[in-house]
């Protein structure tokens, strides 16, 4: 007799609170809920700051003109080779590029084609480099159109201004840390800044033989007055002249952000369990 009075008041208590019973689970859906939530709520927002100092357009960046212009490109190729054996070599070496140089390297090399009409070197002081840029950026997400892949796509926008910035090594690799871009009438967020910087200009060369390989003997990039020096000191280990903290700045304030709302969310969440538990004791003594 007992055992069916105690069965009846289990199923008397799971009939009304059946609420108690699932609270975990609940919990557990409004968590993803929320993940994903904030993930899309954070890429348009992102989106929406970015069309802000963005055009649905590029700019034109100049190229510069190969024509007649061999005796030029001898001495550049000169310069590079003997760099180049230097370094393979293992001895100290130092390759001084002008403006002009730099500009006539990247309208000459196949290597750098990828930086054609997207990038111009315009002046270089020593505490930093002007650009010229016109970076081609991901839009505002949208629904695929016919023919597109994949269901979600979005129209490029077009980073068109001047990008102040200082060249230095990160895993022997040479990266750019941007100082500041100027768009005409425009503000560049400092978060986005943070994201992009330190610009992995040469990224693609990383590793390889060539280009890569001299890279990452590189002990040091300095800027001169009119000039950028790239630096091999024999028996001088490289060095990263950027630290992981900058590196990590930008992210670390998402991630600050992130927390703070997870934890807001999550506190909501023990909450919502904790009035589940409540009711769940309420019914039982009302039962008993």
């Amino acid at each position: 007799m007992k055992t069916v009075m105690s069965d009846m008041k289990n199923e008397s208590v799971s009939e009304k609170s059946p609420y108690a019973g699932c609270a975990i689970l609940i919990a557990a859906l409004l968590v993803m809920l929320f993940l994903i939530g904030f993930s899309i709520s954070v890429l348009f927002r992102q989106s929406n700051e970015i069309t802000k100092f963005t055009e649905v357009q590029p700019a034109l960046v100049l190229v510069s003109p190969l024509d007649d212009r061999e005796a030029e490109l001898n001495v550049l190729a000169a310069k590079v080779e003997s760099f180049r054996l230097a370094v393979s070599d293992g001895e100290s070496a130092r390759l001084e590029l002008t403006v002009e140089e730099v500009n006539l390297a990247i309208a000459a090399y196949k290597s750098f084609e990828d930086l054609r009409g997207t990038l111009r070197v315009v002046s270089i002081s020593p505490d930093e480099m002007r650009l010229e840029i016109s970076f081609t950026l991901n839009g505002r997400p949208r629904l695929a159109k016919e023919g597109e892949g994949g269901w979600i796509a979005s129209d490029p926008r077009y980073l068109n201004g001047t990008m102040i910035a200082k060249p230095g090594l990160l895993n022997r690799e040479v990266v750019v840390q941007i100082i500041d871009i100027e768009v005409p009438g425009k503000k560049v967020v400092e978060g986005f800044l943070g994201q992009m910087s330190p610009y992995r200009i040469a990224e693609r060369y990383a590793g390889k033989e060539g280009i890569g390989s001299v890279m990452s003997e590189l002990t040091a990039v300095e800027l001169g007055d009119g000039c950028v020096y790239f630096v091999k000191t024999s028996g001088l280990k490289p060095e990263d002249t950027i630290t992981n903290a900058q590196v990590d700045s930008a992210s670390q304030r998402l991630f600050v952000f992130f927390g703070v709302a997870a934890c807001l969310f999550l506190l909501f969440v023990a909450i919502v369990i904790f009035i589940g538990l409540r009711l769940k004791k309420r019914n039982e003594a009302a039962v008993y």
